[in-house]
């Protein structure tokens, strides 16, 4: 099957929608980027959409939550809050980069979103070929996308992959975010993982922060770009404001 004799955007038959949530600077308190995550028109959560998915639609899904995140994000005029969208990408639905990727340059195009505003952000819960996920990072890159490694530390998105290719954002797991203040290995193998990724010239990002303590090891870890609950729960079609911590603690204190 090649990407020229697919049809963009047809063959999933649910409607969906998307869910933006912010990936947040919280030392400047500013947003970086927000992240495409996918819903039912009908209500459907994430996982109710995503069990549709089979090897006979799967190219059409990913098309369309390309297309539907960038037309949103338009709407929504997220570009002029000078901030990225990033969109997850099933890199099995990818057979050729540079021909898959026309769909999401004309919906660019289109609706006048900035390219190198565009993240695409993979993981894969099944071992995959490595030739064929560098290619289409290398692509990406080369086509002026940014990308990034999603739920690192978990699955296959590990040391093997990092070893070949360097992206431009590391998201780490949020199992090793969980209960941090209160468990020093975890405090250990994030603070080696951060040294380790600024070593790489590659940017952290913590995601599942949920506490204002898990917050406030991260900050003092060095870590500026977290995305959680603590900070914004993802919006239905719109931009999810921002709760600062930093503001938080203060007012507590006052």
């Amino acid at each position: 099957m090649s990407c020229a004799g697919c049809k963009d955007g047809t063959g999933f038959d649910l409607p969906i929608t998307m869910a933006f949530q912010p990936i947040v600077d919280v030392s400047t308190q500013t947003v970086f980027a927000y992240e495409a995550l996918v819903r039912g028109k009908d209500g459907a959560s994430a996982g109710q959409v995503l069990a549709q998915i089979s090897a006979d639609n799967r190219y059409a899904f990913d098309q369309l939550c390309r297309t539907t995140a960038i037309e949103l994000a338009a709407e929504i005029d997220m570009a002029a809050e000078g901030a990225n969208l990033s969109i997850n990408f099933l890199p099995n639905a990818v057979y050729e980069p540079r021909a898959c990727i026309r769909t999401t340059l004309a919906a660019a195009m289109r609706t006048g979103f900035p390219v190198n505003r565009i993240i695409f952000e993979f993981t894969e819960s099944e071992a995959m070929d490595a030739d064929h996920i560098l290619n289409i990072l290398r692509s990406y890159r080369a086509m002026g996308f940014k990308t990034a490694i999603d739920d690192f530390g978990a699955g296959y998105a590990g040391l093997g992959l990092l070893a070949l290719f360097q992206p431009d954002i590391v998201k780490l797991d949020m199992a090793l975010i969980r209960d941090i203040d209160t468990d020093p290995v975890k405090r250990t193998i994030v603070r080696n993982t951060l040294n380790m990724l600024r070593d790489l010239g590659v940017e952290p990002v913590c995601e599942g922060v949920e506490t204002l303590a898990e917050h406030d090891v991260l900050r003092d870890l060095g870590v500026s770009l977290m995305q959680g609950y603590l900070l914004a729960k993802p919006a239905l079609e719109a931009l999810a404001p921002v709760a600062w911590p930093r503001a938080a603690s203060l007012a507590r204190t006052a």
